[in-house]
Parts: structure tokens; C-alpha cells; sequence
């Protein structure tokens, strides 16, 4: 009797980890591919590839359709759009609610996430780290068991950390290092990574609950760095100075690595926390591979075949606007009924320039005095809206390209287990000249949701003697 191979649906499947790990799964099991443009690949004898943005809901329950397993291997550190408006985190948020929602939907029966050591006092944490955290909590929000697989510097021919390390010991012969070199970390190979992906998809164990992944030795940045020397042959003098620096240690690295800020900011915050592994399992947390080993194997492998990777994709830019706001939530609302009060008060706040109405189906029009043409025309989705998320489909008005508008649309969504929610714009296409909508419709958008932002803050604490009438 043949048997039959688990279906695996890897979000990530076209980025650096994603890519090896279908390497080393390749024969044990049949998967699904997602990529934001996944229809440009050729499918395998184990592979399907699937087209999927995960900014939509509706992608994420097609992607997933017919998946046993899920692997969530999705960070939003780099722009998803031409204009990006928002913070990765809150960016992260909707990616990751999207995929745990679809995965209960879809039946799926556990879902494995890579995210980051979680330092002891979360209260203090990075936003980089917050945000791993935050995100592992929304994927376990929906019922679907939920292994998560927490890494600190992932040690390998592409990512992130390690590429910027190997850059400034290639690059600088003399460095003065600042206070944040000296903590402690403990770097895991790529190969040991895999290996614990490998278990917790294919086995049983590890089943809904967290664990850290962390190599052989626990290190300094600097010791990793005079051991990088080492590997590539070179002397490099090192001298630490007594201050983080985190201002002139931006500018020293994206200068020097040449790293987009997207990239070099949030990693470089966290780097004040030691990242060493606490919650671990047999089998699972420890690393074998050391450090010296995974350096030199991961600079072999980038000079050797470190071009035959494709790089991550984050899909075509065109003339789209993505603007993601977090706002809090008061007590006893829900995200449908202040989609519906952010209209009203947008009306009061722009008063007597700006009208809004609002038709018995919930459709929307934002308009000016004097001109019968509106800005935006908003329409209402029923169907694929709840009390928790409100969604708008952008269908016309003045500042809206209708002609080539697709799927721009607007939505208002509860952070799981939070009082917080969302509101977000999605592949929006202007009407005005590029130039001037970035300078002033843009801008605009971004001032009205501070704006909301803290009328939503004073309501919640019951400065605004104020009821959400509906």
C-alpha cells in the first residue's frame, strides 16, 4: 500500500528559507508553493506553484485550499507596494491574521512558524521582536495548532544578519565597535534550522507550543566577528567603545553593507537583547553545526552557488499605494461599527468642506461641496465582511484610477485578542500625477489617520464625552 504524502503549503516558499527547505524536503512530501507571483514558475513532479498575496484574504483561503500542513516563513520588512504607508509590524499583523483565518478555514492541521527569540521582560522588547511575538499569538488565535520555532541569528548564505556581518569584516579593517557588539547571542546554522523544520512538519511531536532554536555556542557579536576574520584569512583590528550608538550605528551600517534601511532598522534594535535559547526540546532546539563551521560554509556556498537562489520576490511595484494604521479600539466595539463611525467623523472633521454618505446597503461616498462627482466611492462587502473586519471595495471617485483600479480596497479589522484594530488601504491606484498624489494626497491620508488616531485615544479613555452612533 502506497503511502500517501503530506500536503504542505509553504507562505515563503520563494524567499531564502523557503527555497531550502523544499530542497531538503524534495521527495517526502507534495507542496504548495506561495508567492506573490507564483504564476511565473514552472510547477514540479512535488511542487504547485500558486499565485498568492497575503495582504488578501481571499488569495490566502485559495493558496491554502487542500494543504494538511502550513509553514509560515513571512516577514513585511521590505516595501510591498510603490508607496508603503505604515509600520512592518502592523504590516505583519494582516499577513499573519489573513493566513491563520484561512488555514481554519481551509482545515489545514497545524501550521509551523519561524519567528525570533523572545528575550525574558517582553514588555521591553524591540518592535522586531514585539512583533515575531505578535504575530505567533495571531496564528494561534483561530483553534489551529501552532509550533513555533523561535531563532535567533540564522547563520547562512543569504538572509539577513549574517550577510551584514560577513559585509563589515569583509569591507573594514578597522572597526570601532560599539556597546551592542558585546551581546550575547546564539547563532544557529541554516542546516540546523532545517532540521528542526524538518521534524516538527513531518513528525507528530512538537505539537501547539513554542521552542528556541540556538547552535552550540553562545557568543558576542564581536567574537563572531574576529572568528568571520578568521574564515576569510583577513586581520582586522577591533576596539569597543563604551556606548550603543544606535543613531551613528545605523548610518555606520547601511553606509558600509549598503543593506536598505528596512533591513538594518529593526534588526538593529533588537541587538540589545541577548537572544540565547531557554524553551527547548530534544530533537528539535539544538544546534550541532558551530559557528566557525557555518560561517565558512556559508561563505563557500555564497562565492559558489549563492547565484543559482533566486532572490525573494515582493512582486511587481507599480503605481500602488499599500497605508496600514494601527488605532486602539474601545472597549465593546467592533471594527464593522467604526468603519462606519470613522465616516461620520470624517465629515465632522472636515467640515464644511467634505460630505459623506452613506447608503440602506452601507455603500459609501466621500465627496466635496459643490461638485457632484465624490473623491472616493467606497462599496460595501458584505460577503466577505464580519463584525471583526469591515471591507470596502474602492469603485470610483475623482481621486481614484478607475480604469485600471482592480483590487483596491479598504478595510477595517480587530487585532485578535487586542484592543486594537487596523485600518488599511490596499492596492490602491491614484488618479492625480505620481508626483503630486505622494506630496499631497498622501500626506493628507496619513494626517487625517493621526488625526482619528487619537480622537479613537481620547474616546477610548473617556475624554470624548462621545458615543459610536450607528
Amino acid at each position: 500500500m502506497t503511502e500517501t504524502k503530506p500536503v504542505i503549503a509553504v507562505a515563503g516558499a520563494s524567499g531564502y528559507i523557503g527555497q531550502n527547505l523544499l530542497e531538503k524536503l524534495q521527495g517526502r512530501a507534495t507542496f504548495i508553493g506561495l508567492s506573490r507571483n507564483g504564476d511565473k514558475r514552472e510547477d514540479t513532479e512535488d511542487i504547485t506553484w500558486r499565485s498568492c498575496d497575503l495582504f488578501s484574504l481571499k488569495d490566502a483561503e485559495k493558496g491554502l485550499e487542500g494543504a494538511d500542513i502550513a509553514v509560515y516563513l513571512v516577514h513585511s520588512m521590505m516595501p510591498s507596494a510603490k508607496l508603503t504607508q505604515g509600520h512592518f509590524a502592523d504590516m505583519d499583523v494582516i499577513l499573519a491574521d489573513n493566513f491563520a483565518q484561512a488555514t481554519k478555514k481551509q482545515g489545514v492541521k497545524k501550521i509551523i512558524y519561524l519567528g525570533g527569540i523572545v528575550p525574558q521582560g517582553t514588555e521591553k522588547l524591540s518592535a522586531h521582536l514585539k512583533s515575531r511575538l505578535e504575530v505567533e499569538r495571531i496564528l494561534r488565535a483561530y483553534g489551529t495548532p501552532v509550533t513555533a520555532l523561535r531563532a535567533g541569528l540564522i547563520v547562512g548564505p543569504k538572509g539577513s544578519s549574517f550577510p551584514i556581518l560577513a559585509k563589515l569584516v569583509k569591507r573594514l579593517p578597522v572597526m570601532i565597535l560599539p556597546k551592542w557588539t558585546l551581546t550575547k547571542t546564539q547563532p544557529i546554522a541554516l542546516p540546523d534550522v532545517l532540521n528542526s523544520l524538518d521534524k516538527t512538519v513531518t513528525e507528530e511531536k512538537a505539537v501547539n507550543d513554542s521552542y528556541d532554536l540556538g547552535g552550540p555556542e553562545v557568543l558576542t557579536y564581536h567574537q563572531m566577528m574576529e572568528q568571520t576574520a578568521e574564515v576569510m584569512e583577513k586581520k582586522r583590528w577591533m576596539y569597543n567603545v563604551p556606548f550603543f550608538s544606535l543613531y551613528l550605528s545605523r548610518l555606520w551600517l547601511r553606509l558600509i553593507t549598503q543593506t536598505p534601511k528596512e533591513t538594518v532598522y529593526p534588526l538593529l534594535a533588537s541587538l540589545k537583547h541577548p537572544l540565547t535559547a531557554k524553551q527547548q526540546a530534544e530533537g528539535i532546539s539544538h544546534g550541532t553545526i558551530s559557528f566557525k563551521e557555518a560561517a565558512a560554509y556559508s561563505l563557500r556556498e555564497e562565492e559558489e552557488k549563492g547565484k543559482l537562489l533566486k532572490k525573494p520576490e515582493i512582486g511587481p511595484l507599480k503605481r500602488d499605494v499599500r497605508s496600514v494604521q494601527r488605532i486602539p479600539l474601545p472597549e465593546g466595539y467592533h471594527a464593522d461599527e467604526v468603519a462606519r463611525y470613522y465616516v461620520q467623523w470624517l465629515e465632522r472633521f472636515l467640515n464644511p468642506w467634505v460630505r459623506t454618505t452613506v447608503d440602506e446597503n452601507l455603500n459609501c461616498q466621500i465627496g466635496w461641496i459643490g461638485n457632484k462627482k465624490p473623491m472616493l466611492e467606497l462599496s460595501y462587502a458584505p460577503e466577505r465582511s464580519t463584525e471583526d473586519r469591515a471591507l470596502y471595495y474602492i469603485t470610483g471617485g475623482f481621486f481614484s484610477d478607475s480604469e485600471h483600479n482592480e483590487r483596491g480596497r479598504m478595510e477595517f479589522r480587530k487585532i485578535p485578542e487586542s484592543n486594537e484594530a487596523i485600518i488599511a488601504i490596499h492596492d490602491y491606484l491614484p488618479s492625480l500625477p505620481w508626483f503630486i498624489y505622494k506630496y499631497t494626497q498622501a500626506n493628507a491620508h496619513l494626517f487625517i489617520m493621526a488625526c482619528f488616531r487619537q480622537h479613537m485615544k481620547k474616546l477610548d479613555k473617556g475624554q470624548v464625552e462621545e458615543k459610536l452612533v450607528l
